[in-house]
């Protein structure tokens, strides 16, 4: 049948695109689409043809399967939407279509951009919602979560990947808590964490193991896992930590010729919880003197003026940080340009605050599997920003390092 279309016709047609332009751009994919879904179904009938040797309608003597006609479904492409196709069949059913397998709605390509989507702060729910814009159906949350699952076997790998190449000297112990969905109840888990510091600077999450983080046993199952993976215990010469019960002790017997580096910033908090408010700003203010003095006889120097003024004052305080104030200030036997790094664990702190902020939108954590996929993928996106900043190599025009200068000065 022959279509006409008169000039009036065509030219109301040209104003309605001028006065809204996005028109053009719908007609656009929907004639592409169009063109896409026979495109695919000739694919297949040519495949059947592979598959059958032989053309429709070609006649044989020998024994021989048949085509047997087609059924219709929906795929859906990328940059395209869902599309129409007819999959062709055969009368004994063994004929199988690799151009799009049964079991699959959509390419691969789009089930990798809903990971990613996913893994970067979209909650599933909000997905769902997104998709029929986004990809041209929509894709329920079940369907996200199944196509988050094939990233299980290469979380794993990272997780369990070898370490006996990596000279790690320092490390930042950590655990971070999360809402995680535990069969029909949800629990509070707290998944361990540990991150390196190579010989040239390099930081690198180590390992991530659920499990209590005031455990003891616990956290001894968790150093013998980094040491089986290959990370070897005797080049480690300091454990950066907030003193979490149990961890310390535990640290030492698993790197016997590691040092302690408790975290100054948890000390500090701990010393002036037994503070009255009055007196709160001249403790702090002693206690950075102690802590960013310009070496450790100066120190020390100044950890003795502070008992000697503040210990009738408030000797609770005073015994809090006497019990502390060694392995606050191992970090001087180091490099000194590693110093700022080494004084606090703010380096597995900044790691925590970015697994908090990922999970902050889901609210629960859907079991444990879940929680290592965000997680494997969180530490790798830190490892490359930690790239450009190797521990010891900071610009000496920080602020922070400008205050800690004048801070050795007084």
């Amino acid at each position: 049948m022959k279509i006409e279309v008169s000039v009036p016709e065509i030219v109301s047609i040209f104003k309605e695109i001028q006065t809204q332009p996005e028109q053009l751009f719908d007609l656009i994919r929907s004639d592409v689409r169009q063109c896409v879904g026979p495109y695919l179904s000739d694919m297949m009938e040519v495949e059947l043809t592979q598959f059958l040797g032989r053309e429709p309608y070609e006649r044989t003597d020998k024994p021989c399967n048949h085509r047997n006609g087609c059924y219709g479904r929906k795929f859906t492409l990328k940059g395209i939407g869902q599309v129409d196709v007819k999959i062709p069949r055969d009368r004994q059913g063994e004929f199988q279509t690799q151009v799009i397998p049964r079991s699959k709605q959509y390419e691969d390509q789009l089930r990798q951009d809903l990971s990613l989507m996913f893994l970067t702060g979209i909650n599933t729910r909000t997905l769902s919602m997104m998709s029929t814009r986004l990809i041209g159906r929509r894709v329920s949350p079940t369907e996200v979560s199944n196509a988050n699952k094939e990233l299980i076997q290469a979380v794993e790998q990272w997780r369990q990947r070898d370490l006996s190449q990596e000279h790690i000297k320092y490390l930042f112990i950590d655990g971070v808590n999360f809402d995680m969905r535990l069969g029909d109840s949800v629990e509070k888990v707290a998944v361990l964490a540990a991150i390196g510091v190579s010989e040239t600077g390099a930081r690198m999450v180590l390992g991530l193991q659920s499990g209590d983080k005031e455990s003891a046993s616990n956290w001894r199952e968790f150093f013998k896992d980094l040491k089986g993976r290959g990370l070897q215990s005797h080049l480690v010469t300091r454990g950066i930590m907030a003193g979490l019960t149990g961890l310390e002790k535990v640290f030492k017997e698993e790197f016997s010729k590691a040092k302690i580096q408790r975290c100054q910033v948890h000390v500090s908090r701990n010393v002036l919880a037994k503070v009255p408010k009055k007196y709160k700003q001249d403790v702090a203010d002693d206690m950075r003197s102690i802590f960013y003095a310009s070496n450790k006889e100066k120190s020390l120097s100044f950890w003795e003026s502070f008992k000697t003024r503040w210990e009738p004052v408030v000797p609770s305080a005073v015994s809090c940080l006497d019990n502390s104030i060694d392995s606050c200030l191992t970090f001087f036997t180091c490099p000194e340009e590693e110093w700022i790094s080494l004084r606090t664990t703010n380096i597995i702190e900044r790691l925590n605050k970015e697994f908090k902020r990922r999970t902050k939108s889901m609210e629960i954590v859907a079991g444990e599997q879940a929680c290592y996929t965000l997680l494997a993928f969180i530490s790798l996106k830190m490892e490359l920003s930690w790239r450009s900043s190797p521990v010891g190599k900071v610009r000496k025009n920080l602020p922070r390092l400008q205050a800690e200068n004048f801070t050795h000065i007084t």
